[in-house]
């Protein structure tokens, strides 16, 4: 029988630089960071979902409601990410871990199973989506190997975004990329900008609540494509 304990860490603070304190803005009447957990909690290959957020007294706020909602959290380093993940997957004893960031308010739990199930067939190091529209990112990676990268990996930029080492050294790992069929990566469904909110408002306001699907989505975004042009020129931040 297999022991493996699978744990969704989502990564949270109130210190967005384009848009401050996004995680807590209201989609139809919850706060983002609500959404995004209800939706993960949805996949059925997790064991348990821990909301990863900061020691600064801002994040405070963030604590507070997970400790009203009843949310595991965990306060880590805000610069260093990837120790923030490494001290989170060791405190809930994550076996493996999936990496979901907290301005993806319309994450997938089926496209989540997909890459954990996905990861635990064919036992990569590192498992990824492609091609998906971009909010929908999951990673999914061993303790082990985020044990190596949080030694390894000494660039303070990459740790800051958790898996860069991984991807940026193909020839150390090996890495599964878990395609959609059809080229959706132009979609822009996360977070990071006044005009995201507005795309995914829209989107939120029309269903009213989170229990919708990504492909009621995209059949409501054939309905209404000039949504697609409320943040279609947001320039998606680069990694050093």
């Amino acid at each position: 029988m297999d022991m493996t304990r699978i744990v969704a860490i989502i990564q949270a603070h109130m210190g967005s630089t384009r848009l401050p304190g996004k995680v807590l803005k209201d989609l139809a009447g919850k706060p983002m960071l609500a959404r995004v957990v209800n939706r993960v909690r949805r996949a059925k290959l997790l064991d348990e979902v821990v909301v990863a957020t900061t020691t600064k007294p801002g994040d405070d706020v963030l604590v507070d409601l997970c400790k009203s909602e009843g949310w595991p959290w965990f306060r880590g380093s805000e610069e260093d990410v990837l120790d923030r993940y490494y001290r989170a997957a060791k405190q809930f004893s994550a076996d493996v871990v999936v990496r979901i960031t907290s301005d993806c308010p319309l994450i997938e739990p089926e496209v989540t199973d997909l890459v954990i199930k996905e990861f635990i067939e064919t036992k990569p190091d590192y498992a990824h989506t492609r091609n998906y529209p971009r909010g929908l990112d999951t990673e999914v990676f061993s303790f082990d190997v985020l044990e190596r990268i949080w030694h390894e990996d000494k660039n303070p930029a990459w740790r800051e975004h958790v898996t860069p080492y991984i991807y940026r050294h193909p020839e150390k790992f090996s890495i599964k990329a878990v395609c959609n069929d059809e080229d959706l990566s132009f979609m822009r469904w996360t977070v990071d900008t006044q005009e995201d909110l507005e795309f995914v408002r829209r989107i939120y306001d029309h269903f009213g609540h989170d229990l919708f699907s990504w492909r009621e989505v995209l059949d409501l975004l054939k309905e209404h494509p000039e949504w697609l042009e409320i943040n279609k020129h947001i320039v998606q931040k680069t990694l050093p």
